[in-house]
């Protein structure tokens, strides 16, 4: 799995906050020491904005960090600039995806509770194009095309040579919902059992019989990184999504997705019943 820009500037924040309490410093104690601000240090931790490496290497050596922890947390500071694939588009995208599309192209895993729509990873492009002509109202045709064309760039991340793992529960609402009309569904519900298949891919159908459930306010996803403290939980509203990622955000994101499996049907039935509803379209 390929480390990029967001997960090289999380994993510095956190190690640079661990080093400083193992010193025992405040923000301000630290700050003084290299003379950076507390406020510039506590964006530093919280992974916040650019980081400068010259000020990173000062902390270390106040910090007494090794040689190869200071190396680490230098290089680091350095790679952190590095844009993705999506920073190159003619066209403007909004922030909320584009904080999205930097997350997911790091994750190791991600976990989708959908009670709406088809997970974006596991769209058709008839099926994109068809949410995003029902939500987007103001949007053009030209611009549905572009938000589309991202949403299959987003799906190569399936086919890499150590693709994430991907864990849906998808609500038997999402099934039984004909977005884009009978062929556009039944091509849609045949591609997620194609998908399924794929080792790294596991979908799961929460049926109506499961009766109330840990995710009755709506979808979700977390996303996975390189180490727990990198989780993100990423939460679906009107005009774009929250990102949350203090930890007591992350548990209880966590433990719902672990009680929606358990009331999930399990991986043989829950494509019987994509194909039932495939069948009855």
């Amino acid at each position: 799995m390929p480390v990029g820009p967001t997960t090289r500037r999380r994993q510095l924040g956190a190690d640079l906050r661990r080093l400083r309490e193992r010193k025992g410093l405040s923000l301000e104690e630290a700050g003084a020491l290299v003379g950076i601000s507390k406020a510039t240090l506590s964006r530093y931790e919280t992974k916040g904005g650019s980081v400068k490496w010259p000020a990173v290497e000062a902390l270390c050596r106040e910090y007494c960090a090794s040689e190869q922890e200071r190396q680490t947390l230098v290089e680091l500071a350095k790679e952190a600039k590095i844009r993705g694939w999506w920073r190159s588009l003619a066209d403007p995208i909004p922030e909320s995806m584009n904080l999205m599309l930097t997350l997911e192209d790091e994750v190791v895993r991600e976990d989708h509770y959908a009670c709406m729509y088809v997970p974006g990873l596991l769209q058709t492009r008839a099926y994109a194009e068809a949410v995003h002509r029902a939500s987007e109202m103001r949007c053009t045709e030209q611009e549905i095309a572009h938000m589309v064309d991202i949403r299959m760039k987003r799906q190569e991340l399936l086919d890499r040579q150590d693709p994430p793992h991907i864990s849906a529960v998808v609500d038997e609402a999402v099934l039984r919902r004909a977005v884009g009309g009978r062929a556009v569904m039944r091509e849609q519900l045949q591609h997620i059992v194609d998908l399924a298949e794929r080792p790294h891919v596991t979908v799961q159908v929460l049926p109506f019989a499961s009766g109330a459930h840990a995710a009755a306010v709506g979808s979700f996803v977390i996303l996975g990184g390189q180490s727990p403290e990198l989780d993100v939980v990423y939460v679906d509203i009107i005009g774009g999504g929250l990102f949350m990622e203090k930890p007591e955000e992350l548990e209880r994101y966590k433990l719902a997705f672990q009680y929606l499996k358990a009331q999930a049907l399990d991986l043989s039935a829950s494509t019987a019943l994509l194909n039932q509803a495939s069948e009855e379209l």
